[in-house]
């Protein structure tokens, strides 16, 4: 499920043979429940998550008599290939959606509006995690339910935390600011081991030579950051927009902002973060499995990612808490329906059973994202729990409304992110001022937004 919004060509969609472009109904091709004979084609990025869906569509043609085929890509020829098949009006009938990508599908009329059939068919929305549900809603249409969420935890290395003299219960408590950096600041410091053995916060470190950085740095990540920094800024009271959903200012100019990616900018300096050009060769997973950093934020969609290495032992932490608590992005993907869909009843009906307990128990009992009914989130945690993992950091913090912000959502997104990449890395290259530069930023993306 991977969360940095890639430069698609969804932004050169047009409307070149696509009846979608008229609001003219879909044919109605069979009642619901009478699908002998009808294949739907669902599309999804996360090869992770095709086995799980496959078992889902066993089940839904068992009982509606509508076959599933799925076809997955990895994420960047995913959102390529779509705006080329919704282009030549070949587009699957149902795809999994992204927030930063729906705004701009929905705004060219290549999806469908979903509201009259959860309203027909009395589907209960109270029962998704948080106020994910009010995500994919736009002047009135809905073109999405939500069928999984995910959230942001520290992943580290067992070894290197226990040789360092912690335990895992001293990171449940963890706590941060901009000014001494707190406890997790102390934390990446003592991680930190150059190649003589030294650690960072032990006289005579070299941070020009150092094997194992504290805190591994995950480049990229456009306008939101997820992973690499969006917990440190929010966590010190920083808020993207004027509103979520679809706000129309960016306030990347805050000093909450700047203050943020300041102090990790610090860390880097200091040695205790991995610089830009050691982490842009690696990547995050090899960076760990390496032992070239102890630990990372990452995302819930990489779970088993890290649970099953072989090469290292990794567990979860939960983020630190800074100035405004302890505070985390949330996110959540959903089934939309292509306005091309030729079987719009049957498409429906995949839809809600994707999101219904029926579909959702069997993605929870393969533990490998958070289904985004809270009840079956729980029977995900403790799948993972039977299997010998630890997945509290990710669940634990739903619980709590006040830790939850949700994924920034805004028209131009790729063309924003384009923007941000370019400013964030010259933040990360110690190379601008922080302030500055995010002031510079803000003006170009809220710029856009009003063309």
């Amino acid at each position: 499920m991977k969360k940095q919004i890639a430069i698609a060509s969804l932004a050169a969609l047009t409307c070149v043979g696509l009846a979608a472009c008229t609001p003219e109904e879909a044919k109605n091709d069979g009642a619901a429940g009478k699908g002998d004979g009808v294949t739907l084609t669902y599309s999804l990025w996360d090869p992770n998550q095709k086995p799980a869906y496959e078992k889902c569509a066993a089940e839904f043609t068992k009982k509606t008599g509508v076959k599933i085929k799925i076809d997955q890509k990895g994420w960047d020829d995913y959102w390529q290939n779509l705006t080329v098949a919704l282009n030549s009006g070949s587009a699957p009938d149902v795809i999994t959606n992204h927030v930063a990508h729906y705004p701009e599908l929905a705004k060219k009329g290549v999806l469908a509006d979903i509201s009259e059939n959860v309203k027909k068919d009395k589907v209960d929305l109270s029962g998704y995690t948080g106020e994910l549900a009010d995500l994919w809603v736009k002047d009135g249409k809905r073109y999405g339910i939500p069928q999984d969420w995910d959230t942001i935890a520290l992943v580290y290395n067992v070894k290197d935390i226990e040789e360092a003299g912690y335990k895992a219960e001293d990171l449940k408590y963890l706590n941060w600011n901009p000014t001494d950096g707190g406890t997790f600041g102390k934390l990446i410091a003592h991680l930190t081991i150059d190649e003589n053995g030294k650690r960072g916060d032990e006289p005579g470190f070299d941070k020009k030579k150092v094997k194992t950085y504290g805190w591994g740095l995950e480049t990229g990540g456009g306008v939101v950051g997820q992973g690499p920094w969006s917990w440190l800024a929010l966590s010190n009271g920083f808020n993207y927009l004027d509103k979520n959903p679809f706000g129309t200012q960016y306030k990347l100019d805050d000093p909450k902002l700047a203050e943020a990616l300041g102090w990790m900018q610090k860390q880097i300096e200091a040695g205790y973060v991995t610089p830009v050009e050691k982490a842009g060769d690696l990547g995050l997973e090899p960076m760990m499995e390496q032992n070239k950093a102890a630990l990372v934020p990452d995302g819930s969609w990489r779970i088993n990612t890290w649970a099953q290495s072989k090469a290292q032992k990794f567990a979860f932490a939960p983020l630190p808490a800074g100035p405004a608590g302890r505070k985390t992005i949330i996110n959540g993907l959903a089934p939309s329906i292509t306005r091309d869909s030729k079987h719009p009843n049957e498409a429906w009906q995949w839809v809600k059973f994707l999101t219904s307990n029926d579909c959702q128990s069997i993605v929870a009992g393969e533990a490998v994202v958070f289904p985004s009914l809270t009840k079956q989130s729980e029977a995900a945690a403790k799948a993972h729990s039977e299997r010998g993992v630890d997945v509290s950091p990710f669940l634990d913090i739903t619980k709590n409304k006040e830790a939850l912000s949700y994924y920034p959502i805004t028209y131009k997104a790729d063309e924003i992110n384009s923007e941000a990449d370019v400013s964030i890395e010259k933040i990360q290259r110690v190379k601008v001022d922080p302030a500055t530069e995010l002031k510079q930023l803000n003006q170009k993306v809220n710029k856009l937004l009003q063309e």
